[in-house]
């Protein structure tokens, strides 16, 4: 790699007209990637690959002029002190206010690029198109935002917000939810009931372990296997599967783990609290993504919480 500083002039060009083209990609990327659920968002990241496109063809012209025909191939990661952009191929999950923030991002960096470069030569016309185009860059996400507002009329912003919240909600909220609902109530009765039938901590413990791993393992394959997000739009199904599968396994463990307590009543009264506090953690959620009625939500779970943890205590006791 080699310093900024060293460039010349030729050199200083070649790496801005790759710049360039590298930033029109990653933005047409963009587009592309949003086009099926944030159609006006990806038409404006269309709009700033072609004025990407537009700042590279005033560069060559440029380069053509002062250098002669040929341009070496100069990229950011040849350079010391560049970012290097992430290709977005390698993005497996992409939300829109993700796209957003990188967008700002990159016009900052062209930037500061444009203006060191501007800087650095002597040359007018070579100085005056980079500080020309630092303008533009810094001027970029202003642009961005006018267009924003064109594209995005009649509450489609707001809308296309919305549906990533719903998209979130269904891929990982969704099936998170059922996986702490079954674990945090499904393995209250086995739990308790190997504490009261033993009073042994341990084999309490050990039996809250077992069901809530198998549960877990049950509930995120059902879960994976059930659907496979196409037509739901509820996304990829082993990654929900592994959410409600690690949720389930994590609503029993909660539970289960104050039975290392070797002191069996001070076990089991530490065990009740976090069950309480498992249930209004899920009342809670319930409320705040699922748009449930908070007293309703309550209720629900408290009073089957209560009958699933009364089985539990009255089959380990007779």
């Amino acid at each position: 790699m080699r310093d900024f500083s060293h460039l010349s002039e030729r050199e200083v060009l070649a790496l801005a007209i790759s710049a360039e083209e590298e930033d029109g990609r990653i933005y047409a990327d963009f587009a592309e990637r949003l086009r099926a659920d944030y159609p006006a968002s990806a038409k404006i990241f269309q709009e700033m690959s072609a004025e990407e496109n537009d700042h590279r063809r005033s560069l060559i012209d440029l380069y053509v002029e002062k250098f002669g025909s040929h341009i070496p191939l100069i990229r950011r990661q040849d350079v010391r002190g560049f970012t290097s952009r992430r290709p977005v191929w390698h993005l497996p999950a992409l939300g829109i206010e993700t796209v957003r923030q990188t967008a700002r991002q990159m016009e900052i960096e062209s930037s500061r690029f444009y203006r060191a470069a501007a800087a650095r030569t002597s040359d007018a016309a070579i100085r005056k198109l980079l500080g020309d185009l630092a303008e533009v860059e810094d001027h970029h996400e202003r642009t961005a935002g006018d267009i924003t507002e064109r594209q995005l009329a009649e509450g489609r912003r707001e809308s296309e917000d919305d549906n990533a919240r719903r998209r979130f909600v269904l891929q990982i909220v969704q099936p998170g939810l059922v996986g702490l609902m079954d674990g945090s109530v499904s393995t209250l009765a086995p739990v308790f009931a190997a504490a009261f039938a033993t009073h042994v901590p341990w084999n309490a413990f050990l039996v809250g372990l077992a069901a809530s791993i198998g549960a877990g393992i049950s509930m995120g394959f059902a879960e994976a296997l059930a659907d496979d997000g196409k037509i739901s739009g509820r996304g990829s199904p082993l990654i929900r599967g592994l959410v409600t599968g690690l949720m389930t396994t994590v609503g029993g463990i909660g539970h289960t783990l104050p039975f290392l307590i070797p002191f069996f009543w001070t076990a089991t009264y530490v065990a009740a609290g976090v069950v309480i506090v498992e249930l209004i953690a899920i009342a809670w959620i319930r409320w705040r993504y699922m748009e449930s009625n908070p007293f309703s939500a309550a209720l629900q779970i408290m009073v089957g919480g209560a009958l699933v943890f009364a089985c539990g205590v009255l089959i380990g006791s007779s």
